[in-house]
């Protein structure tokens, strides 16, 4: 049959670090392996890999309990950067097939391979060729492959490992009908609820939903919804999407025991923002708000958020306002396992002058540092840690830390949405 309308396609890495790791370990093929922190410093799941899930271990989950799961897997913390150089060779893979590629994170790309667009070949047969390819590196991917984004993300999840699930343009509204309306991304459990609420459980339902009510429970999103839901979405796959400017840049860590003490708290803000800053310098972003986030357990989180003087690039210039949040969230005493700092306001950071000095009296650049020393020491930093690791350099405040630190690499994140 030939293909008629568009033709998008979403490969996902099928458990992406483990599968790393079991290439490069050819003892652990076929066993249960598990790339997380550790469960006696109180790590994280990254991924499992399928041996480990048949146990019902899965990534996000706390590692005391997938160990408790799965007692024999083989762990180990991760190999990022052995990723990433993985996760390039298969981007240029799917690059050899058409130009629209869409990477959206180190496992997941979109690609657009609609017929007559930059090949007349069937978008099936380039799917099973890129499935090959990324077979010959050691590893697997699934794909799935329909006329629009939302029915390609829901059809990779269908068949892995290894699978190809092609939806085509006929097919579409009968194989999303029957979805819970949880299957759509950005669906989370708040929405879900509140069209539960509406009597809408299904994304047939939500295809034929009213709108007028469907609005008063999920807000200005709803005709977005009810387009998706119906198979109407139009999708663009753009080049340069993985690359644009992100909404926010965070970083995160989970502490091997509880943070009691103000002084101990106040190193790992510090500890998070000297984390943030070298990413908001990497990516040439200046932000002009600040959300510091505390979890207490599992089921207990509080945010604060306050607004910046002027948007900067400098942990030492927006640390200060971190430490102020602490009062906002946190009582002396109160036990807390997480703690994170996130950065945002991009789009509103003015490049303009807000004052010509610091308040000591320093000249001021542009981006809100002093006009000599300050600047370049923050440079030299960066390309010391850049050439020798983030460890070459240490602040006095990060000692305080070294043993309360989980061995979960910190979760980092550029947020897009």
């Amino acid at each position: 049959m030939a293909w008629e309308g568009a033709a998008i396609g979403l490969l996902d890495l099928d458990a992406f670090f483990a599968s790393v790791e079991q290439l490069d370990h050819p003892d652990w093929r076929g066993r249960p392996v598990i790339v997380g922190g550790s469960p006696q410093r109180r790590g994280v799941v990254s991924t499992a890999s399928y041996e480990a899930r048949r146990y019902g271990v899965h990534s996000a989950m706390p590692s005391w309990q997938a160990r408790r799961l799965c007692p024999d897997a083989m762990w180990t913390t991760g190999h990022f950067e052995r990723y990433r150089e993985l996760s390039r060779r298969v981007m240029a893979i799917v690059g050899d097939e058409t130009p629209r590629v869409e990477q959206v994170s180190v496992d997941e790309a979109f690609f657009d391979v609609t017929p007559g667009r930059y090949s007349r070949e069937d978008p099936i047969a380039i799917c099973r060729r890129i499935q090959r390819r990324v077979l010959d590196l050691g590893i697997s991917c699934s794909i799935g492959l329909g006329v629009n984004k939302t029915v390609a993300k829901i059809a990779s999840e269908r068949d892995k490992p290894r699978g190809l699930c092609v939806v085509r343009n006929a097919q579409t509204q009968a194989f999303l009908a029957p979805l819970p309306v949880e299957a759509l991304s950005g669906v989370g459990p708040s929405a879900a609820r509140g069209l539960r609420a509406l009597g809408v459980r299904s994304l047939g339902e939500l295809a034929q939903a009213d709108l007028v009510r469907l609005r008063r429970a999920v807000g200005s999103q709803a005709e977005r919804l009810v387009a998706r839901a119906a198979g109407l979405e139009r999708s663009q796959v753009s080049m340069a999407c993985h690359q644009a400017r992100p909404k926010s840049v965070s970083n995160e860590r989970t502490f091997a025991h509880d943070l009691c003490r103000r002084e101990e708290l106040e190193a790992a803000v510090i500890h998070m923002c000297a984390l943030v800053g070298p990413r908001l310098r990497k990516r040439g972003l200046r932000a002009d708000e600040l959300t510091l986030k505390l979890r207490f357990d599992l089921d207990h989180t509080r945010t604060a958020r306050r607004r910046l003087a002027r948007p900067t690039d400098d942990e030492r210039m927006f640390g200060p306002t971190a430490l102020e949040l602490l009062d906002d969230v946190w009582s002396e005493g109160t036990a807390v396992r997480l703690v994170g700092v996130a950065l945002s306001g991009f789009d509103r950071a003015k490049a303009e002058q807000l004052s010509l000095f610091m308040p000591d009296g320093t000249p001021m650049t542009r981006d809100g540092s002093d006009g000599g020393g300050r600047r370049r020491l923050v440079e030299v930093e960066d390309s010391i840690r850049s050439r020798f690791g983030a460890d070459a350099l240490t602040r006095g405040s990060d000692l305080r830390l070294r043993e309360a630190l989980s061995d979960t690499v910190g979760n980092n994140h550029d947020g897009t949405g």
